[in-house]
């Protein structure tokens, strides 16, 4: 799968780790041989698990700036690295500290439910952060009488409140490449693999979730495929996630949803840059410690819940 060069240069990566102590983190929609030197590969949740217990001097997170943030803020005596500075995300960017503190004065008393996609600041004024793959069970741990800001996707708030049946005080903000997918794509797909079942991402729009089987998490889909007795499957997500799936249900036929499901952000680290990050310990994460102590509080209620 892999040419001579990219081979060398994965070896040099493992031998890295070893002399650096190090662990790579992968997220779901990294390139295939970014996740094949990595230590873990998963969706938010797990990876955030991981960084928050790994006893590794060095944690390499192969994923976008938020994600980094919050593995040094739960590993905060570990060198973080992010082999790409500029690999964002256009979600997180849709809501600032500021603006969050300005929609919390307009709802005094609202618990602030923040998707882990957001940066340290805007955790560091939430309440308590969810990912895709437990944001049912964090609103759902919420009393009844109280108001639920829920920031910033709106997608995948709109999704947990029909399961949860509570109201929710939406952001307006969304992911680009989820967001790409639409009705059209998922009929055309469902017209050429008839037989197959639609699994898609809550941070699908609305009106793709409703045309789907299913709705999970980038962990759930691949664990839906490996334990479903079907054999065919249509994939609402990015287009990273076919790697694994590949591995982990060699047998199965899957079919990316759309050629549009693709994040650009999530590509910018390639191997080369991972290899770079660990000769040089750099691009270093830091966040600061008054931000990083009230954005753990948040992150920790999320862990507690699982």
């Amino acid at each position: 799968m892999f040419d001579e060069k990219t081979r060398k240069i994965m070896d040099e990566v493992v031998r890295l780790k070893k002399e650096k102590d190090a662990i790579i983190l992968a997220h779901l929609y990294q390139r295939p041989e970014v996740q094949e030197v990595a230590d873990y590969v998963g969706d938010s949740l797990g990876l955030a698990r991981t960084a928050a217990k790994t006893s590794a001097k060095v944690i390499v997170f192969a994923g976008v700036h938020f994600m980094a943030e919050s593995a040094k803020i739960l590993s905060p005596d570990k060198i973080v690295l992010l082999p790409e500075i500029d690999a964002g995300c256009p979600l997180a960017d849709t809501i600032t500290a500021e603006s969050l503190r300005a929609k919390k004065a307009q709802h005094p008393g609202a618990v602030v439910v923040t998707y882990v996609n957001s940066s340290a600041a805007v955790k560091a004024e939430s309440d308590i952060i969810c990912t895709s793959a437990n944001a049912v069970k964090v609103v759902e741990s919420i009393p009844s009488d109280k108001e639920i800001i829920f920031t910033p996707d709106q997608n995948l708030g709109n999704y947990v409140a029909k399961k949860t049946g509570r109201k929710l005080i939406l952001w307006e903000g969304y992911c680009n490449t989820h967001q790409r997918l639409t009705p059209d794509d998922i009929r055309e797909a469902k017209a050429q693999y008839p037989n197959a079942k639609v699994l898609v991402h809550p941070e699908c729009r609305p009106e793709v979730v409703a045309l789907a089987d299913g709705v999970f998490s980038t962990t759930g889909i691949i664990n839906y495929v490996v334990n479903d007795p079907g054999d065919e499957f249509i994939i609402g997500t990015e287009a990273g996630i076919m790697h694994q799936l590949s591995k982990k249900a060699p047998h199965k036929k899957c079919y990316l949803a759309s050629p549009k499901l693709v994040c650009p952000n999530m590509k910018l680290t390639t191997i080369e840059k991972v290899k770079l990050s660990l000769e040089t310990l750099e691009p270093q994460i830091e966040v600061e410690p008054e931000i990083a102590q009230k954005a753990l509080q948040a992150l920790e209620k999320m862990l507690a819940i699982g």
